[in-house]
C-alpha cells in the first residue's frame, strides 16, 4: 500500500486538513492546549512543539482538524518581522565569514539529497521522480508542485517532506535541551515589546504589510516570511525602530505554525502507511546526520559557532528552524541567510539537475 492509495492530501490551496471554521477552532484549541502543557512541563520551544505534537496526534486519531493557509501566512508575517529585528550592523559585517559555510552547505545539500534518494529507492516502491523530489530538502509546497509537474506522485512527496519537518522540529530542540541544557523559549528572546509605542507598532505593521506584498510580487520563496524579514531588517538597520512584535503574538504564531504541521497529517493512516512513514523518517535522520557532520567540518575550518552552524544546515522548514534559532539565542541572521540560500539553491537547480540526469539515462 502506497501513499497514492489513500486520501492523504495534506494541503489544498487555502486549507491544510479539513475545511471549515469548526475544524480550525478545534485544531487551534488542541494546539493551544498542547502549548500550555509543554510550557507547564518546561519543554523546549513549548508553544510550537506542544501544538505540533497534540495536533499531529489529533490528525492520526481521525479528528476533524484543519488550518486555514491565510491564518498561517499571517502568523508567518509576524515571525518574519521578528526575524528581521535580529539583523544588526555587527552581524552584517560578518557576511564575508559565511562564504565558506555557504559553499559547504551546497556540498551538504548535494550529499544529503543523494543519500536520501538512494535510501528511498531501496526501501520504498516509489518511482525515480518521486524519490528524487522527496529526497530534496526544499520547501514542502515547492517540492510537491515541482515533483508533480515532473510526473512524480504528489501525495508521497508531500508525506516525505511533512515527516522530514516534523522529525527535525521534534528532534533538534530536545537534543539541545538534553545534551547542552539549552533553554529554548522564543518568548525569552522577545524583550522589546513592553517599550513599544504607537510609532514602533506602526513601523512593525508597515514592515509586515509591505514585506508580504513585495514578497508575493517578486515571487520570493517563503514570500510571507522572507519579504517581511527583509523589510524589517532594513527598518532596524536604518534605525527606524529597535522594537519587536509583542510576546503574545509570537506565542500565537508558534501555536499556529505547530498546529499547521500536525494538520498536514489529516487523512494519513499509520497502519496503511507505516513503511512509507518509516522510510521518510529515516531519510530525515540521514539529512540531520549530514547537517551535523558538515557543521563540524565548517566549525573546524572557520571557527563559526557550532550550534548556529548546525541550525543553519538542519533540514527543517524556514519558519520552524528560524524559531528554534531564536529560542536558542544563536545568530539568527546566519540561520536565516543559510536557509534562504538553500531554498534558492534547490528551487533553481533541482529541476535542472533532474532533467540532466533524465536525459543522460535515456541515452
Amino acid at each position: 500500500m502506497s501513499a497514492k492509495d489513500i486520501p492523504f492530501k495534506p494541503e489544498k490551496k487555502r486549507i491544510i486538513g479539513h475545511e471549515g471554521w469548526q475544524p480550525l477552532a478545534l485544531a487551534l484549541a488542541i494546539g493551544t492546549a498542547g502549548g500550555f502543557v509543554f510550557d507547564w512541563l518546561r519543554m523546549p520551544l513549548a508553544w510550537m512543539l506542544g501544538a505540533c505534537v497534540f495536533s499531529t496526534v489529533a490528525a492520526f486519531l481521525g479528528l476533524r482538524v484543519g488550518m486555514r493557509v491565510q491564518l498561517r501566512q499571517g502568523m508567518i508575517i509576524i515571525l518574519g518581522v521578528l526575524l528581521g529585528s535580529g539583523f544588526t550592523p555587527e552581524l552584517l559585517q560578518r557576511l564575508g565569514e559565511w562564504a565558506v559555510s555557504l559553499c559547504i552547505l551546497t556540498g551538504m545539500t548535494m550529499t544529503g539529497a543523494t543519500l536520501c534518494y538512494a535510501w528511498l529507492r531501496r526501501v520504498t516502491d516509489w518511482d525515480k521522480v518521486t524519490c528524487y523530489f522527496a529526497a530534496m530538502p526544499g520547501g514542502l509546497n515547492d517540492m510537491t508542485i515541482m515533483g508533480g509537474a515532473m510526473g512524480g506522485e504528489e501525495r508521497s512527496i508531500a508525506l516525505a517532506h511533512a515527516l522530514r519537518i516534523l522529525t527535525v522540529v521534534l528532534t533538534i530542540p530536545v537534543w539541545y535541551r538534553l545534551v547542552n541544557g539549552a533553554q529554548t523559549s522564543v518568548l525569552t528572546m522577545v524583550h522589546g515589546a513592553t517599550g513599544n509605542d504607537w510609532k514602533d507598532y506602526a513601523v512593525l505593521v508597515a514592515c509586515g504589510v509591505i514585506g508580504a506584498v513585495a514578497g508575493r510580487l517578486l515571487r520570493l520563496p517563503a514570500s510571507f516570511m522572507m519579504g517581511p524579514m527583509i523589510v524589517s531588517a532594513i527598518a532596524h538597520l536604518g534605525g527606524l525602530t529597535n522594537s519587536q512584535p509583542p510576546g503574545f503574538l509570537v506565542a500565537a504564531a508558534q501555536v499556529v505554525v505547530g498546529t499547521g504541521i500536525g494538520c498536514r497529517f489529516v487523512g494519513a493512516n499509520f497502519d496503511r502507511l507505516h513503511k512509507e512513514m518509516a522510510a521518510s523518517v529515516g531519510a530525515a535522520f540521514i539529512l540531520i546526520a549530514c547537517a551535523v557532520g558538515f557543521a563540524e567540518i565548517t566549525h573546524a575550518l572557520t571557527g563559526l559557532n557550532l550550534d548556529a552552524t548546525v541550525l543553519s544546515y538542519a533540514p527543517g522548514g524556514f519558519a520552524e528552524m528560524s524559531l528554534i534559532g531564536l529560542a536558542l539565542g544563536v545568530e539568527i541572521a546566519m540561520v536565516a541567510t543559510h536557509h534562504l540560500f538553500r531554498l534558492f539553491l534547490i528551487i533553481i537547480t533541482g529541476p535542472i539537475v533532474f532533467r540532466t540526469i533524465l536525459r543522460r539515462a535515456r541515452r
